[in-house]
């Protein structure tokens, strides 16, 4: 009989099969969940942005000029964010309507401007009671509150 020992040799286990590395399929699996989060994240902050950047375009193309025109075109700016923000705030009229905006804004509108932004409703467009420089005011302080609420 032949001596066979010698070519014989240990039996070797494989390896065990690790997590790690991950197979390429679940790298582009990982992958692509991360780009759908980050895209619905810059979605949300360009809806949100856009109704900012929409709502101040309008209150710059408003003139100063005509102060009631003006103010009256400010308030609505504002009742249109109201619409989308806080629904009850759309029913308030003068002074509730000036403390809602007050309560919402870092800093408080008063003086000749908070009585515009009151009285223009029931002013005659032509009046000279209220000057350009009342609705230039009332403009900054509205930018301010659509920067503070949108």
């Amino acid at each position: 009989m032949n001596d066979n020992l010698p070519e014989l040799r240990d039996i070797h286990l494989p390896q065990g099969v690790s997590l790690f590395p991950v197979a390429y399929g679940w790298w582009l699996v990982l992958a692509g969940i991360i780009l759908i989060l980050l895209m619905i994240q810059f979605a949300l902050y360009l809806r949100r942005y856009s109704k900012s950047r929409y709502a101040l375009k309008l209150l710059r193309n408003i003139s100063t000029a005509n102060a009631v025109y003006a103010a009256e075109q400010m308030s609505e700016i504002l009742r249109r964010i109201c619409v989308f923000k806080y629904k009850g705030a759309t029913t308030l009229l003068g002074k509730d309507w000036l403390d809602f905006l007050n309560a919402h804004s870092k800093q408080a509108l008063d003086g000749r401007p908070a009585e515009l932004l009151i009285n223009a409703p029931y002013i005659q467009q032509d009046s000279q009671t209220y000057t350009p420089e009342d609705a230039k005011v009332l403009q900054e302080y509205c930018q301010k509150w659509i920067g503070d609420n949108l």
